[in-house]
């Protein structure tokens, strides 16, 4: 995963903090915006584990601190839901100038909330998903019902969240009264997810019914059996991430994949606005080879020389552990490593030539198992064998022409 720190203004001139990750291995496609819960930051466990699990699966996730919150300017005591939702709203339009629209919004808790009104004025999004989200914005004025009174009394008040200490200003809750959210649902044409925990003792599972119930088909609900509304535990905000990656591909436009079709064995294509990626095909197998960045590649997939060397360790494998096998010696797990180098050449064989370089593949072999010394310098031996290495060793003849139908 490939994470990028950025900065980007809301409509108040203010400067937001986001964290964009992105496949290790791909363009992303598709985007993702990330509403956190009321009060964290993109570096709360949950939000992590939930992006790392879409990037795995080739999304980009788009994470930010709500005004006042993490690495984000301005007055948390200043903002409010309406805030939080044209917050992402503005991280929505940096993206598309930056990047590519978003088309995918993920809410968690009051997030959630924040998520579905942000979608519906973002026509690039063609779905949503929540993680515990309330049924309603106000559902979150009942973490203040103790300190109301002073809100009212004095306009703002001290509030203990999640054991820190907020200020929260009456207008805070005047905008959270104001919100038209069931009607705002039922107009909501977007596909949603509803991910709720049964246990969630913060945001009860009767909200999500609420949503649902609310929301337009297509609409699906997954239960998060078990977890807390926090998702503390890895394994709950894991699942909740492959879970929305897998339910979200149904409904978001996905990148073309070329199909290659060829007589020959191997066929590689790079596209024309591709950089160095390129796509191959080995037999029934696509492969992604690439350049580092160093380079100007985008390191999407082993350089070149790197899968040529991958060929000679998987063969050096293959081939050991054949011959261990008939002859009945105990082999267990076999590693080869492999590094590949241009070095200057023996003397001895380029005289005429003092720059001459060789090709040099640097092969270390380890072999698990009851194996005397005697059947491991055999099998050392053997994997000098194997094809791949003769083949490297012969005089090799690469003929080239154009396909017919190209001139």
């Amino acid at each position: 995963m490939q994470a990028n720190k950025l900065y980007f203004k809301n409509s108040k001139g203010i400067q937001l903090s986001g964290h964009l990750d992105l496949p290790a291995d791909q363009k992303p496609h598709n985007f993702v915006l990330f509403a956190h819960c009321f009060t964290c930051n993109k570096n709360f466990n949950a939000v992590r584990n939930v992006s790392r699990a879409l990037t795995l699966r080739g999304f980009g996730v788009f994470q930010i601190d709500f005004t006042g919150l993490g690495a984000s300017k301005g007055d948390f005591a200043d903002s409010n839901f309406s805030g939080n939702v044209a917050d992402l709203v503005a991280a929505a339009h940096f993206l598309e100038e930056a990047y590519q629209s978003p088309t995918l919004v993920i809410g968690h808790s009051l997030g959630g909330a924040a998520a579905i009104v942000a979608a519906s004025q973002l026509d690039s999004v063609r779905a949503v998903a929540t993680i515990g989200a309330p049924a309603s914005p106000q559902h979150v004025a009942h973490l203040f019902q103790a300190n109301l009174q002073e809100i009212n009394q004095t306009g703002e008040a001290l509030v203990n969240i999640g054991g820190r200490p907020f200020t929260i200003k009456k207008q805070f809750l005047d905008d959270l009264s104001e919100q038209t959210f069931p009607q705002m649902l039922r107009h909501l044409r977007k596909s949603l997810l509803v991910l709720h925990s049964p246990q969630d003792t913060v945001v009860g599972i009767e909200n999500a019914s609420m949503l649902f119930t609310q929301a337009h088909h297509p609409k699906s609900f997954v239960s998060l059996d078990g977890a807390d509304h926090l998702l503390n535990r890895e394994e709950d905000s894991l699942y909740a991430g492959d879970v929305i990656a897998s339910w979200a591909r149904r409904y978001l436009p996905a990148r073309p994949v070329p199909e290659l079709h060829s007589v020959h064995e191997v066929v590689a294509l790079l596209q024309q606005d591709a950089a160095y990626t390129t796509t191959i095909k080995a037999g029934d197998h696509y492969l992604t080879a690439d350049e580092p960045v160093a380079v100007q590649g985008k390191n999407f997939g082993p350089t070149p020389y790197q899968l040529v060397a991958s060929g000679l360790a998987a063969c050096s494998a293959m081939t050991v552990k054949m011959y261990a096998a008939r002859k009945g010696w105990p082999l267990e797990d076999i590693e080869v490593h492999i590094t590949y180098k241009k070095d200057h050449a023996d003397d001895s064989i380029h005289e005429e030539d003092q720059s001459a370089k060789i090709d040099i593949f640097e092969r270390e072999i380890k072999m698990t198992g009851p194996l005397d010394e005697t059947q491991l310098q055999r099998l050392l031996e053997i994997a000098d064998k194997c094809p791949v290495h003769k083949t490297l060793h012969s005089e090799v003849l690469v003929r080239t022409k154009l396909m017919k139908g190209q001139v």
